[in-house]
């Protein structure tokens, strides 16, 4: 099962044994990103030809952001990601970005004391705005359907990733993760006694 563009779009961002690794990090990998989602983006725009300037890269880190923001506030109370919840902006500033960047007749993410809900909207778009509008669409679209409540923040050591539980004993994102847990937890009581 491939996870929701919402989702991978959130998870941009991930450790590795070297320490946070961003898929924004440079245009050249932000291209590699979208061309690899292009299929989930809604649109139709070349993305071969296309190498994100310095400003659209900025925009596309930003709308993550966003995102991030939305998935730790729908976590709530369990913890957001560690990667950056201290640098995530307040919950009712990235919805009202998130909200700002979806397309034409596209949908936007109201959210009132029953969670989330779609509202519709009318408006026009450029290029990067097309792509920005395809992506907070897709979280729309996911935070409004049934799969959303199975977001979990992994707790693993060093992981940063949001996760989608789909077993009701799964605990980690990946198998990895579980391993690392579980030896951490073997490590520290062994270091006890």
């Amino acid at each position: 099962m491939v996870d929701p563009l919402a989702l991978r779009l959130a998870n941009t961002i991930r450790a590795t044994s070297s320490g946070l690794t961003d898929a924004f990090a440079t245009p050249e990998s932000t291209r590699e990103w979208l061309q690899t989602n292009a299929a989930h983006l809604g649109t139709r725009m070349d993305l071969d030809d296309y190498l994100p300037g310095e400003a659209d890269r900025t925009a596309l880190v930003e709308l993550r952001q966003n995102v991030r923001a939305v998935f730790a506030e729908y976590v709530s109370p369990q913890a957001p990601s560690s990667a950056d919840a201290a640098v995530l902006p307040p919950f009712p500033e990235a919805l009202t970005a998130l909200n700002n960047a979806t397309a034409p007749t596209q949908r936007l993410l109201g959210w009132g004391r029953s969670g989330p809900r779609t509202l519709e909207r009318v408006l026009t778009a450029d290029d990067l705005d097309t792509v920005m509008a395809g992506l907070a669409d897709a979280t729309v679209e996911f935070f409004t359907g049934p799969v959303a409540s199975q977001i979990r923040t992994c707790p693993a050591p060093r992981c940063v990733r949001y996760f989608l539980k789909s077993h009701p004993r799964q605990e980690w994102c990946s198998v990895a993760c579980g391993n690392r847990a579980r030896a951490a937890r073997h490590y520290a009581q062994h270091r006890e006694n």
